[in-house]
């Protein structure tokens, strides 16, 4: 059916703006005659032009532009218009016998013989004009379809490749976590086993809250504390942790593990590279919109300058590019021997 006729809103629409094509059809056709005769005749004729035009939408799809024969689709327009105008000239001779028989001091018969050629070619002008419509509502849609597809596609590439770094950094800290054991089986294995235990607790909340896309900042701090309190059964009084944390910010959702690469990072390349160890300070903001969380961490400024910051720091600088894009940023700097990271995305609530 046709997408007009199933919604009165759109239909009344419709009508509504066929009001003024009535009114230059009626002053046109009746100049010279009476008002009431040619209100008569033209008034109730234009808004059943009105309906029989809406066949172009019909006619448009059967032979849409850019399939079939260009001069198939030609004729199938010219004959369609041609049809209607004469089905509406048939109507008008209906409408004008109706007239003659109810009030015949109208002499309506007069008027419209001789406006029925002219009729016509009105006929076939407004139909074509309506399937010219009909083509570029046809094209809209299908620019909106594009422009769907599209936007569906990105949505799945984006989930993707957030899946792939996701599965790159659970492994790689995986990788980190049993090598710290393995070091303390031979030197502490008590410490060895409590290090397990914790890294079961902290592998079993991963689960449960990675199963979300959004976590509230304050379970993320959570997580990021069961890492450190792992690390801390290798590390001992060498690594304290501080942090200042805005209440503000403690209801925004993030991503998951966003803060476990941070905090990684910073004791595997920062204090656990320094004899005497270090402080790393944690720090959560919100302004307006955005919320931001800050890193900072003691790192060894001799250290050779072709080491990296880590993977785990890359893999978070692509994960928040590709879900947040021009919207959140990761800024990594290190001034004498402060390693410090930066990382601002909108706050979800």
């Amino acid at each position: 059916m046709h997408p007009i006729l199933i919604d009165t809103r759109r239909l009344a629409l419709y009508l509504l703006g066929w009001v003024p094509v009535v009114l230059l059809l009626t002053l046109g056709l009746g100049r010279g005659a009476a008002w009431t005769t040619t209100a008569a005749i033209f008034v109730p004729l234009g808004f059943v032009f009105a309906f029989i035009s809406l066949s172009a939408w019909y006619v448009c799809r059967t032979f849409p532009i850019g399939s079939g024969s260009a001069t198939l689709r030609i004729v199938a327009l010219a004959s369609a218009a041609v049809i209607a105008s004469g089905l509406w000239i048939a109507a008008g001779d209906a409408w004008i016998a109706a007239l003659d028989s109810m009030m015949p001091a109208l002499h309506a018969g007069m008027l419209y013989a001789d406006r029925r050629i002219p009729l016509l070619v009105i006929g076939i002008l407004i139909f074509s004009l309506a399937s010219l419509m009909g083509y570029l509502v046809m094209a809209f849609e299908a620019s909106e379809a594009a422009e769907r597809r599209a936007l569906e596609l990105t949505i799945l590439t984006r989930d993707a490749e957030l899946k792939a770094l996701r599965a790159q950094i659970d492994p790689h800290f995986l990788f980190n976590s049993l090598h710290s054991i393995s070091a303390l089986t031979t030197s502490d294995p008590a410490s060895a086993r409590r290090m397990c235990l914790l890294l079961a607790d902290f592998l079993r909340d991963t689960l449960r809250l990675g199963a979300h896309n959004r976590i509230p900042l304050a379970e993320e701090f959570s997580l990021a504390d069961r890492f450190l309190e792992i690390e801390r059964v290798r590390l001992g009084s060498r690594l304290h942790v501080t942090r200042d944390t805005d209440p503000g910010a403690i209801g925004c959702l993030v991503p998951p593990l966003l803060l476990q690469p941070l905090v990684e990072n910073a004791v595997v390349h920062g204090i656990g590279q320094l004899l005497d160890g270090g402080t790393i300070h944690i720090a959560a903001t919100r302004l307006e919109s955005d919320v931001t969380i800050t890193l900072e961490n003691p790192c060894d400024p001799d250290r050779p300058r072709g080491t990296r910051p880590g993977l785990g720091l890359d893999l978070l600088k692509q994960r928040v590019s590709a879900q947040y894009g021009a919207d959140g940023f990761v800024r990594i700097d290190e001034q004498h021997g402060t390693f410090r990271v930066e990382v601002r995305i909108p706050c979800a609530q």
